[in-house]
């Protein structure tokens, strides 16, 4: 059985950081494509970053790109998402997600894309 826990979440001020993890297991970690999601109350859920875990490529939503990183420990089955300068709007839950069965391909940061969900955690970022 797939699991994903999330953690790191929290409240930091405007300008802040944050580092999210995510621990996989249940499933070949090594060979899939994991990534964040948030979702603002009132809003649609909306990709962050992906990373394929085998070979590490990423990508970025453009209004996370140069501020958040997302990154792999492939011997802990943990996926990151380091975010710096934090802005009020991107308070939100966070989800991680993996796709662990094959199916087709949506666009990039396509929710569709995944198959396994984490229970969230919340970040809140003040002005």
């Amino acid at each position: 059985q797939v699991q994903l826990v999330e953690s790191g979440g929290g409240s930091v001020q405007a300008g802040g950081s944050l580092r999210l993890s995510c621990a996989a297991s249940g499933y070949t970690y090594s060979s899939n494509y994991m990534g964040w999601f948030r979702q603002a109350p009132g809003k649609e859920r909306e990709g962050v970053a992906e990373i394929y875990t085998d070979g590490g490529t990423t990508y970025y939503a453009d209004s996370v790109k140069g501020r958040f990183t997302i990154a792999q420990d492939n011997a802990k089955n943990t996926v990151y998402l380091q975010m710096n300068s934090l802005k009020p709007e991107d308070t939100a839950t966070y989800y991680c997600a993996a796709r662990t069965t094959r199916g087709i391909w949506f666009p990039r940061l396509d929710s569709r894309n995944f198959n396994s969900w984490g229970q969230g955690t919340q970040v809140t970022v003040s002005s």
